[in-house]
């Protein structure tokens, strides 16, 4: 039997979330053509014949000195510090750049086996050659798949490599679980994916989601129902307007989207109530971004 954590380590965009859903079967890790939108390190796990793999889905390597872009990058850091095995997600559709090179030159230096999926082979053009050139200089004994990981392709193969590189060990979690994470943080995520999604353009990285109240009514299994209070805060008084949308459209179409996708993932209805507030320059406040990005 085997068992171990398993970072996903990559540049923003890359694939890193859709190929965890993918593995785990289910809706793990939000998803979003904006890049960095994972902010946490989000656990999914994967249970097979051969053993468990804890995956920690982490923010894409970005070089800024921006603060929370740094709380981000050390959050990378640490997921890789506490893993025992590395799932290098490499974007095929983008040229290697000084980014790449500084994530290779990361995990070359980690002494942790390193397993890389080529993802994004179904797009045009592609960098294959210069990439492989790269993992050839930096980290030649990793195996690479490729995968195209919105079709589900390589991915057994990408399952069957990392359970060769995982250590021997008895299973961290039960075995019917997907994920760790609490109820209250999945919903404030697929809250924030569907925000993202109606106003990319315009404030997607000033958002964050505040779980104001939960409770649960309805007195039997079948007529449960989790009411939730949730608000989505932006850093300007000029930004709510986009989330409210003319005559509240836009945050109608984010509290329906949302409720559909959390009615399937949890076992009881989701009644959302959402609202939108402004907390000023939050993405300079240490104590805020050290609760939230964890």
């Amino acid at each position: 039997m085997k068992s171990c954590f398993v970072a996903i380590i990559g540049r923003p965009s890359a694939g890193k979330s859709t190929i965890l859903n993918a593995l785990c079967g289910e809706k793990v890790s939000i998803t979003s053509p904006v890049p960095q939108t994972t902010r946490n390190k989000i656990r999914g796990i994967v249970n097979t014949s051969e053993g468990q793999l804890v995956f920690i889905d982490t923010p894409g390597y970005h070089h800024s000195d921006k603060k929370l872009n740094l709380v981000l990058r050390d959050l990378v850091h640490s997921s890789l510090a506490d893993a025992e095995v590395v799932l290098y997600v490499v974007d095929n559709s983008r040229a290697p750049g000084q980014e790449e090179k500084e994530v290779a030159e990361l995990l070359s230096g980690s002494g942790k086996p390193v397993v890389i999926a080529l993802n994004k082979m179904d797009i045009i053009p592609a960098y294959e050659a210069e990439i492989r050139e790269l993992i050839k200089e930096k980290i030649p004994e990793a195996p690479v798949i490729k995968t195209t990981a919105t079709e589900e392709k390589g991915l057994k193969e990408l399952e069957v490599r990392l359970f060769n590189a995982a250590p021997e060990g008895e299973p961290l979690y039960p075995d019917d679980y997907y994920t760790d994470q609490d109820p209250g943080f999945r919903i404030a995520e697929i809250i924030r994916e569907k925000a993202i999604a109606k106003v990319r353009q315009e404030i997607p990285h000033s958002i964050y989601i505040e779980i104001a109240d939960m409770e649960m009514r309805g007195g039997t299994e079948n007529t449960q129902r989790l009411w939730v209070r949730a608000f989505l805060c932006v850093e300007k008084e000029s930004q709510k307007g986009f989330l409210i949308g003319h005559e509240g459209v836009t945050i109608k179409n984010i509290r329906q989207e949302s409720q559909k996708d959390l009615n399937r993932i949890f076992p009881y209805r989701i009644h959302l109530d959402l609202r939108v507030k402004v907390n000023p320059k939050w993405r300079q406040k240490d104590n805020l971004i050290k609760n939230l990005f964890r």
